[in-house]
């Protein structure tokens, strides 16, 4: 059976702790930094927290966004996924679809509850 050592997760986990600075909420998944930040987004915002690497709630190693509240929304129309970028690099790092779809209207707020990203141990 292949392992691997939490180390190894927590590196590639670690970016996501130190290089991410923004979450924007988005009308479809972005593949790219600058669908994240333009061509899908509905609403940012930089005050985001993620932790350090921990143990996964099945296996593995997982980080946890924060919750959100207060986020600017630029944009009227439906929320369905999220997305993680470095903006001082310009690098998309993570998405996920949200756990319901939102509908935002611009100059309003959106919230977010806490996200786990998660690499699971290997089968």
């Amino acid at each position: 059976m292949a392992t691997l050592a939490d180390r190894v997760y927590d590196n590639g986990l670690t970016v996501l702790d130190t290089e991410a600075n923004r979450v924007d909420i988005c009308s479809a998944e972005p593949a790219t930094y600058t669908a994240a930040t333009s061509t899908n987004t509905l609403g940012n915002t930089t005050s985001i927290t993620i932790s350090a690497p921990t143990d996964g709630d099945t296996s593995g190693r997982k980080v946890t966004l924060s919750a959100i509240s207060g986020g600017s929304v630029t944009a009227t129309g439906t929320a369905t996924h999220y997305a993680i970028t470095d903006t001082s690099n310009s690098r998309l790092l993570a998405t996920g679809s949200l756990s319901s779809s939102q509908s935002v209207t611009s100059g309003n707020t959106f919230s977010l509850t806490a996200v786990d990203i998660e690499i699971p141990d290997p089968a």
